[in-house]
């Protein structure tokens, strides 16, 4: 049984750095397209909505990356018990991938949609990566279980 949900933690915390992959690849497309495409004779990245997907997948893939990094180099293999932080890393992320990969569509309309360019495989992936290891709500059930046992949690 130990090894089964150790093994558990492992895979949302793996679950969660592919997340991260998805969105820093996304980040990256929806970034170089909007400094490329032109409306109105200047670039898109120059408009306030395409700023704040690019900006809010910014920040959001940062603080992703710092939770994940923290799991991971707090979890032991010798024992389990951060099942809250593996959970809600796994929660975390996959649902930052999943918006960010969306905002890359956004961003670049009609091309982010065609099997030709790599953002809608991305999005794909993502939405695939929320339910794999568990779905949200079954992380959020687990989460909220296990802190309700916690007197300090944070």
């Amino acid at each position: 049984m130990l090894h089964m949900m150790r093994n558990l933690e492992l895979e949302r915390l793996v679950l969660a750095a592919m997340s991260l992959g998805i969105a820093k690849r996304s980040i990256r497309l929806m970034n170089n397209y909007a400094r490329e495409r032109k409306a109105f004779g200047e670039p898109i990245n120059r408009f306030g909505q395409i700023q704040k997907h690019i900006g809010d997948s910014y920040a959001e893939y940062m603080a992703g990356r710092a939770y994940t990094y923290d799991v991971a180099r707090t979890m032991t293999l010798d024992a389990t018990g951060g099942r809250v932080d593996s959970d809600g890393v796994k929660l975390y992320c996959s649902v930052m991938g999943t918006t960010v990969a969306n905002r890359a569509m956004q961003v670049m309309g009609g091309y982010g949609y065609c099997g030709e360019y790599q953002v809608e495989r991305l999005w794909r992936d993502a939405k695939l990566l929320e339910i794999g290891g568990g779905t949200l709500e079954a992380h959020q059930k687990n989460m909220t279980r296990d802190m309700s046992k916690m007197d300090d949690f944070l």
